[in-house]
């Protein structure tokens, strides 16, 4: 029978995950359960996608400002700091930066302008072009920014930024110096000793600040990297991913997560016979189309997942197809066509006509960001993601 449904995305709801839970054994239990009570099941190439939160929670990867503070002062040497290109956000880096004001006698603290890496705004583009500044080239004070912009409030959290990391490096008890420039090199001028604080452009900001000469860069993926005092860390990615567990502490991106992923493959084999691919999953890759934020904070979308989601679409676009290749047909005559063509296509169409206008992206990218929007960020409580029918075309019966 013709299958007239394609892609489906369902929330799967579990138990509040704790740390030292048997995970693999609870996303199994809970979507077996769902299956049974919404009366679907599993087929060969379903998705199964854990989101990267209840994964650090049942690791217990979690770190506090103290010892975020002993890591940045042993390996920056806690005198002066320059901490460059944070994103603006109480949960990715607030927390983070009290650590680091910690560890730290002053911190020189430089924000990107007119927004962060991610699109949280400090001012507006208008604003910048009204006032006649030069972002890529034009270095601006505390003072200089307060007399041309004054104060601005994030527009979905009402924070102002400027003011509220200037009171968290004050309060950790760091002394503070506050510029705005996006040229990195701009920060040796002031210290020699750089913490960056950007994501997904770090290695770049690193390169340009070596060959400046600068006497130590890191990153936040080289804070915590190994466990300081018992704390949590993250061999691969340090700081990056963590969100805010208390005002005091972190809980970090998962570290070592492969086995995760491979055992409930292995589990869900054994138990319904299927072939089911998993995954887990960080912010998905989306914009906000009102407030021009990326969903972007983690530094990678595809955290660990089984060999089957590895690559890209192979894709022809079947509107293409209709207007160009079969534009004299219609009816079933072209639903017959198209479908040979989907039969026949080649195993790679990078390049070529019928495929232009397709997504070249990572199947886990693509993955992840559908796993994202579905399970949201609040109470939806459906931390698993179970998709069917991701890897179907017009043809699949």
């Amino acid at each position: 029978m013709e299958r007239n449904v394609g892609t489906v995305s369902r929330g799967i709801r579990c138990p509040i995950i704790r740390e030292g839970d048997d995970l693999g054994r609870i996303v199994v239990d809970s979507l077996l359960t769902a299956a049974q009570t919404d009366g679907f099941a599993l087929r060969d190439r379903d998705i199964v996608c854990v989101t990267e939160s209840v994964v650090a929670r049942s690791q217990g990867n979690y770190a506090g400002t103290d010892a975020i503070a002993k890591d940045v002062q042993a390996k920056l040497g806690g005198d002066t700091i320059g901490v460059i290109f944070p994103i603006l956000s109480r949960n990715r880096f607030a927390v983070c930066l009290k650590g680091i004001a910690k560890g730290a006698k002053k911190i020189v603290l430089m924000l990107s302008y007119p927004s962060d890496e991610v699109g949280n705004e400090l001012v507006s583009l208008d604003r910048i072009d009204e006032a006649g500044i030069n972002p890529y080239s034009d270095v601006l004070t505390l003072k200089q920014y307060r007399e041309v912009f004054g104060k601005n409030r994030h527009p979905f959290t009402g924070m102002d930024y400027v003011q509220y990391y200037g009171d968290l490096i004050r309060e950790a008890g760091a002394e503070l110096e506050i510029i705005f420039a996006n040229q990195p090199k701009e920060i040796l001028h002031y210290t020699k000793k750089v913490l960056t604080c950007d994501i997904h452009t770090r290695q770049r900001t690193k390169r340009i600040l070596q060959a400046a000469g600068a006497e130590t860069v890191l990153g936040l993926d080289d804070i915590l990297t190994a466990s300081v005092d018992g704390s949590g860390f993250n061999r691969r990615f340090g700081l990056l991913g963590s969100n805010k567990a208390t005002e005091e502490s972190v809980k970090l991106f998962p570290d070592e997560c492969q086995g995760l992923v491979d055992g409930i493959q292995k589990d869900l084999q054994e138990k319904t016979g299927r072939h089911v691919e998993v995954m887990i999953y960080g912010d998905g890759a989306f914009k906000d189309p009102v407030g021009k934020i990326w969903e972007l904070a983690d530094p990678c979308v595809g955290v660990a997942f089984t060999k089957g989601l590895e690559g890209t679409p192979n894709e022809l676009k079947l509107k293409y197809l209709a207007d160009n290749d079969f534009a004299e047909l219609d009816g079933e005559a072209l639903k017959e066509a198209v479908s040979g063509r989907i039969r026949q296509k080649d195993g790679c169409l990078v390049g070529k006509m019928e495929s232009e206008g397709t997504t070249p992206r990572q199947l886990t990218d693509l993955i992840g960001s559908l796993c994202d929007l579905t399970s949201g960020s609040g109470d939806k409580g459906t931390p698993i993601v179970f998709i069917q029918g991701y890897f179907d075309n017009y043809t699949t019966e």
